[in-house]
């Protein structure tokens, strides 16, 4: 395939386009979404340590405000991968940790953390050589 390949691939007889409702892949856009966020990717990485209360979160979690972070907990509890307990004490006492569903995603977390730390420094490079030969292109 040349750089200037313009032809469209048909989709097979039959099947309807990714992310139609009769897609036979359309349940893994839905799930790659919410774990390819960062904040999601970022509260795994920090409840992989063990439960934490939300103030624990927030404070590990740099730059996520209060908001994003109760979103993306209610939303990593609604897709079965955080559970929230609440502690019947004065004041109430509630905290976030991850089912078995989120503990056997925390391999790739990690790894693909591991994989940004890694690769950071090489793909900051990139970005200012690319920037620097195509100064017209805003891709932020």
């Amino acid at each position: 395939m040349s750089p200037t390949h313009t032809e469209v691939t048909a989709t097979p007889a039959g099947l309807e386009p990714c992310g139609h409702e009769n897609h036979p892949d359309c349940g893994i856009r839905d799930v790659l979404d919410r774990i390819g966020d960062k904040w999601s990717v970022l509260v795994i990485v920090e409840l992989a340590g063990g439960p934490r209360r939300f103030r624990e979160l927030q404070r590990a979690i740099d730059g996520i405000s209060q908001r994003m972070l109760t979103l993306t907990v209610r939303r990593l509890e609604r897709d079965g991968l955080v559970l929230r307990t609440v502690y019947p004490t004065v004041p109430t006492r509630v905290d976030y940790r991850l089912t078995e569903t989120g503990v056997s995603l925390t391999h790739l977390v990690k790894a693909l953390a591991d994989w940004s730390l890694t690769h950071r420094t090489v793909i900051a490079e990139a970005r200012h050589q690319y920037d620097r030969t195509h100064p017209d292109h805003d891709v932020r």
